[in-house]
């Protein structure tokens, strides 16, 4: 089922119409048409921290969506397949292929018996003739499943895991992949078992990521741990992982870890510490540890004491480009420039509740999406420098006597040094979801697609540019029927 909205810049209004009952009355295969004002609810029913923004959200392209349903429970991930399709998975099991510029359902994968816990594309190689794109899922009844995404077909499935797999990656250059549980396996294309780890821990592995030298990292617990993939030669045939290095750096365990560039990776903890890594040697290129304030205060400890509680400065994402790091700290936002090594800017409660996705996207803007239900689109801008203007004292010099306290003018300045230079301003509020916001997808022709625990998809296109497509139809059809020169 598919509802096409226009101008869906209804911030809250989640608490007044709950999405489902409003969609519980389309008919699969149809599509209902409504058309609602482009408002901003908010202020109007509670005080909050966070930035608004006014009604028109100029600056906010997104003013019309379509609320794509197929899935029965939450909807966690997505993943990107070309140019004009992605793939939907959740906790009920089933894959489905949309098409991201109509919004219609392509494919509906059913194979898996519990919720999946990882999905990934696996494109074929260059070399190869015959291009067939494959996802790969795992899932909580410890299988993984190889689809062909352009027919749904269900090309293999393994089922001799000891426990669930939470992540997978592809080594495309080796044409492998590996899979994560509670230990680390690699596989061919073909599902074979070219190599495995013994049992690393009963937690199992949260995260992995490639690097040089047919390395790998694996996030376990607290600890990562680089392996190296030994690959066939001539004196033997047989692959092999190997344990390199543990590095024991984090006090909590790590929910984030990914690559920055080709020089470094990041990784960020629960207890909200970033540490930015040498990609070749694995050292420790910087650390930030103090996002709830990132300016130095006279009284730290009266600082820490205003941190709520561990689950607000958890780390849960991060995305980057070629000078900064962006962090989803807790409720908040966090720029840290790689070259100066401090946090540039931020916005402490982005949101109401924890930021679970990011992403970066063109002009020097990004987008987050919460527990809270809300996509929020910000703009990274460069404050104007002010001169410090030095602070009065004294009775005479409150009505602009005397002569200017020099030591009183200090803590000014010491402030616009330790002030952060740039600002994120709120510049779009896209509000459509009843649940947490689980993750999105960008595409550049085709807008941004939302995926939560309402069970539900939604997929924010460019009003603009839908009006000029559409008109652009409308004018071909009149061509076509020969009914514009009449209509001129």
């Amino acid at each position: 089922a598919v509802l096409i909205l226009l101008a869906p810049n209804f911030c809250c209004f989640r608490d007044i119409w709950n999405w489902g009952q409003g969609l519980g009355e389309v008919t699969a295969g149809h599509a209902a048409h409504a058309s609602l004002s482009l408002k901003n609810f908010s202020q109007h029913f509670w005080k909050s921290p966070l930035q608004t923004i006014g009604e028109e959200q100029t600056q906010n392209p997104y003013t019309e969506l379509l609320v794509l349903k197929a899935h029965h429970d939450i909807v966690r991930f997505l993943v990107q397949l070309d140019e004009y399709r992605f793939a939907s998975a959740g906790d009920d099991g089933i894959v489905v292929v949309w098409n991201a510029q109509t919004g219609e359902k392509l494919l509906e994968l059913n194979g898996h018996t519990q919720k999946i816990t990882a999905i990934i594309t696996f494109p074929s190689l260059e070399v190869c003739e015959e291009k067939t794109q494959l996802i790969l899922t795992a899932s909580a009844d410890r299988t993984v499943i190889v689809w062909d995404c352009d027919t749904g077909r269900q090309v293999q499935k393994v089922s001799c895991f000891q426990s669930t797999v939470k992540c997978l990656i592809v080594l495309q250059r080796l044409d492998i992949w590996l899979s994560g549980g509670n230990d680390l396996c690699v596989w061919n294309r073909k599902l074979d078992l070219l190599c495995k780890t013994s049992h690393l821990s009963d937690t199992g592995i949260s995260a992995l990521i490639e690097i040089p030298k047919n390395c790998v990292v694996a996030a376990v617990g607290k600890e990562l741990i680089i392996f190296r993939l030994v690959t066939p030669t001539g004196e033997s045939l047989e692959w092999d992982i190997l344990e390199i290095k543990r590095l024991l750096d984090h006090q909590d365990n790590i929910l984030s870890l990914v690559n920055v560039n080709d020089l470094s990776f990041v990784t960020g903890s629960h207890v909200g510490e970033m540490i930015i890594w040498n990609i070749l040697d694995w050292t420790v290129q910087a650390r930030e540890c103090n996002f709830w304030d990132p300016s130095p205060q006279l009284d730290t400890q009266q600082e820490i004491k205003l941190c709520q509680k561990p689950n607000d400065i958890s780390i849960h994402h991060f995305t980057w480009d070629e000078e900064n790091v962006f962090a989803a700290v807790g409720r908040g936002l966090y720029v840290y420039n790689l070259q100066m090594k401090r946090v540039i800017a931020c916005q402490k409660t982005a949101h109401d509740s924890s930021v679970l996705h990011i992403a970066k996207l063109p002009n020097r803007q990004l987008i987050s999406c919460s527990e809270d239900g809300s996509v929020r689109i910000w703009e990274l801008r460069e404050k104007q420098q002010l001169a410090a203007e030095p602070v009065p004292t004294g009775f005479f010099n409150m009505w602009g006597f005397g002569r200017v306290n020099k030591q009183a003018s200090q803590p000014v300045k010491k402030q616009q040094e330790n002030a952060t230079p740039c600002s994120l301003e709120l510049i779009g509020d896209l509000i459509g979801h009843s649940s947490s916001v689980e993750m999105f997808l960008y595409f550049e022709d085709h807008g941004v697609v939302t995926c939560s625990a309402d069970h539900l998809i939604i997929l924010w296109k460019n009003g603009e540019r839908e009006s000029g497509l559409r008109s652009l139809k409308l004018f071909q059809k009149l061509e076509e029927n020969g009914d514009l020169h009449l209509a001129v």
